[in-house]
């Protein structure tokens, strides 16, 4: 098995030949590969290498933010064309020992509620993660890669960066092209990449845990070879991502490459979509047997009914979650990173109007003790 190697002592920048932090049809491949070749893909954490386990709060502010998220790649698939379908079978992902969630002041899904920075280090292993930072908590390993994609076209990396344009110009969050920090730092690529924060059609960070070891990925395919990359891997994750982290590691992905010619664009295939053979994680964690659950409705503080807004479901079944663990002994801070990387979000009723619900379920096996 082929194998793209990385050295972690290093920054993206400092190996550029290795990978990139930033989407644009005109990188080239690290490697070329024949489908049904199994290939090995070392990545960096989310932050590349800049936290480490002795960072702490004080360090944020020092943090390139433009950094995020190194990626290795890209992989060339022979023979894949704009308009197939690109299938990404993960056969394994290696974790680190190592990982770190961290609470940053106005970011995440609660930034007006949690404006306290705060870092938990964890250990990574036996299947476990555990933080001296969040005593008396283990996460069970549930690996997968917050980052897979494929090259968009020049003329989707125009769409899209005028569409994220327009959001910010309506008032919505959206970050521009941004040369800071970028690898390739000069460049087409550096001027005009798209950053790797959200999602889109060529999938990118979707952060989706469900992801994991056994899971077939399929990316609709815009440019020749395909161009396909990876990184931010995690060693778990709750629904939501909420306080801005998983448990962020560095890890290796196996994957297998299929292609199905001409799918994409006969089935009219815009999103990604993915499945998977088997549990994507051990029944005892991924349906638990033990469990405290909130529910949160459209109603605002004030007792303002909002109609459907799941997103208020979302949130209030959150706020509610914290108080829970909070009961439980935890700050506010390590309740928060807890929801983060351990706490399942669903939607459980958007029929009975006005008030949608929203559960969140935390295992009460993640206890110890």
């Amino acid at each position: 098995m082929r194998l793209i190697k990385i050295d972690r002592a290093r920054h993206l920048c400092d190996e550029p030949q290795c990978g990139h932090n930033r989407w644009h049809p005109d990188l080239a491949p690290r490697l070329e590969v024949a489908e049904g070749e199994e290939i090995g893909i070392e990545t960096r954490d989310a932050s590349d290498g800049y936290i480490t386990p002795t960072t702490t709060p004080a360090d944020f502010p020092k943090l390139p933010r433009g950094a995020v998220h190194p990626l290795t790649g890209p992989v060339a698939i022979k023979g894949a064309a704009p308009g197939d379908l690109l299938e990404v079978e993960f056969l394994d992902i290696l974790p680190g020992t190592w990982g770190f969630s961290c609470i940053y002041p106005g970011m995440g899904y609660l930034p007006d509620v949690m404006t306290t920075p705060f870092i938990a280090h964890w250990d990574l292993k036996d299947g476990f993660a555990t933080s001296k930072q969040i005593p008396g908590v283990r996460i069970p390993a549930a690996c997968f890669m917050g980052i897979s994609g494929v090259a968009p076209s020049h003329a989707q990396l125009e769409a899209w960066t005028r569409r994220e344009a327009a959001l910010a110009g309506r008032g919505g969050v959206a970050l521009p092209p941004d040369p800071a920090s970028a690898v390739p730092a000069d460049g087409p690529a550096a001027t005009a990449g798209l950053r790797t924060i959200p999602p889109r059609e060529n999938g990118g960070n979707m952060d989706v845990k469900q992801l994991t070891k056994g899971s077939k990925l399929f990316l609709p395919v815009a440019v020749a070879g395909a161009l396909f990359s990876t990184g931010d891997a995690h060693y778990a994750q709750g629904d939501g991502e909420v306080c801005l982290n998983a448990i962020e590691m560095s890890g290796t992905a196996v994957v297998r490459f299929k292609l199905h010619r001409g799918e994409a664009e006969r089935r009219k295939i815009r999103f990604p979509y993915f499945t998977h053979g088997g549990y994507f994680l051990a029944p005892k964690w991924s349906v638990p047997e033990r469990f405290i659950a909130t529910m949160g409705m459209p109603i605002e503080t004030d007792g303002t009914n909002r109609m459907g807004d799941t997103n208020l479901c979302i949130r209030n079944a959150l706020l509610q979650m914290l108080d829970r663990l909070q009961e439980r002994g935890f700050s506010r801070e390590q309740a928060y990173i807890i929801c983060s990387v351990a706490c399942d979000l669903r939607v459980s009723n958007v029929v009975d109007v006005p008030n949608f619900i929203v559960s969140a379920f935390v295992s009460e096996d993640i206890f110890e003790g």
